[in-house]
């Protein structure tokens, strides 16, 4: 648990100094409410993925300063995990990174943990595939895209006060239960120095909305699900490869709902935002009416009144993953029900058909 209480105290010290002295660094850090995707009034640091990289940089020097022989591949873990996170982070300080940029760094940093840590993807349990995922270059190109592609899925859904960060969380208990269960230490203390990373940006993240994750924070959360994950596919042979596809069902089945909603239904591009993810419609449609005033507190009472609606609706997925790890016919079956849920309920909200008991209404 040391990993966890280090991680956890680290980054609540750090976040609590970025807020203390946001007057020196306000210029290039806040996020301010202009925009489709802004659903807050106040200029508010972005930069909480700060806290969690100098989390983890400390849990890897306690390690060494202790001895711990899982201390060098978690030194190693960390070194892949740079280049994903500083593209964020410059984004988060210059506005002028794009979404391509950061996701070739990304996927460039899964290339790193393909060669340093051998962490890949050779098997989907779909027989032809895993034939063809024999070829390293291509079993390359797939983890790259894979890994990418889930930390792109974490920072879409990094729409509001507690939305991405509890949901990682999730996750990645998920994921640390299982490696505990198989005896995979490395990748159940990576688990919990990344959740204690979190717990301690939440502290100033939700209800308050004080700081925002950032870029560098979601880019550095979903490498470390993917790369961990990879890794413990890649050590315990045992584990599904549907198992932690499952675990991400839901940013995945958004990132992917989004670029059709865009490509197909809009005929534009993939990478334009807009404002009609599931998180944003579930503030429009079932949140709103809780508190009616524009006032900046009741703003971020309702920002972070919309979090828990997709704790529950992601919880459906993680739940099932780990009780189902070994079976991949089950796995699969829960993966398409849950694609299917998340379809039938986004149609709810657009046709202003949900359940009337979900909406959250002032007394």
């Amino acid at each position: 648990m040391f990993a966890f209480i280090v991680a956890l105290l680290i980054s609540v010290i750090t976040t609590t100094v970025v807020l203390r002295y946001n007057h020196v660094h306000e210029r290039w850090s806040s996020d301010h409410s202009e925009g489709v995707q802004k659903f807050h009034k106040d200029s508010i640091p972005r930069i909480g993925g700060l806290g969690l990289g100098v989390a983890l940089v400390g849990v890897s020097l306690v390690q060494g300063v202790l001895g711990d022989p899982y201390s060098q591949p978690f030194v190693l873990l960390l070194l892949c995990a740079s280049p994903a996170f500083l593209g964020g982070l410059a984004e988060d300080l210059t506005k002028k990174v794009g979404v391509l940029p950061r996701l070739f760094l990304t996927m460039l940093a899964a290339v790193l943990g393909f060669f340093v840590l051998d962490a890949q993807l050779t098997s989907v349990d779909v027989g032809f595939i895993d034939r063809a995922l024999r070829w390293w270059p291509l079993a390359l190109l797939v983890t790259a895209i894979a890994v990418g592609g889930v930390a792109n899925a974490i920072n879409i859904i990094d729409g509001y006060n507690g939305l991405s960060g509890v949901v990682s969380c999730v996750i990645l208990a998920g994921l640390g239960y299982i490696a505990f269960q198989i005896g995979d230490i490395l990748v159940f203390r990576a688990c919990l120095a990344m959740i204690g990373a979190i717990i301690g940006f939440l502290f100033w993240n939700w209800p308050w909305g004080r700081i925002f994750l950032g870029d560098g924070g979601a880019y550095l959360i979903g490498f470390w699900i993917g790369e961990l994950s990879l890794l413990l596919l890649a050590r315990n042979p045992q584990v599904s490869p549907w198992f932690p596809l499952l675990l991400v069902a839901y940013p995945v089945v958004e990132t992917l709902f989004s670029i059709y909603r865009r490509m197909v239904v809009r005929r534009g591009h993939p990478g334009l935002p807009d404002a009609v993810h599931l998180h944003q419609l579930i503030f429009r449609r079932l949140v709103r009416w809780s508190v009616g005033s524009e006032q900046a507190r009741h703003l971020t009472v309702r920002n972070s009144m919309t979090a828990p609606y997709l704790w529950l609706i992601s919880s459906l997925s993680v739940f099932p993953a780990v009780l189902l790890w070994r079976s991949t016919f089950w796995l699969q079956v829960v993966f398409v029900c849950f694609a299917a849920l998340y379809v039938w309920f986004y149609a709810s909200l657009v046709r202003f058909k949900s359940m009337k008991w979900w909406i959250t209404r002032r007394h």
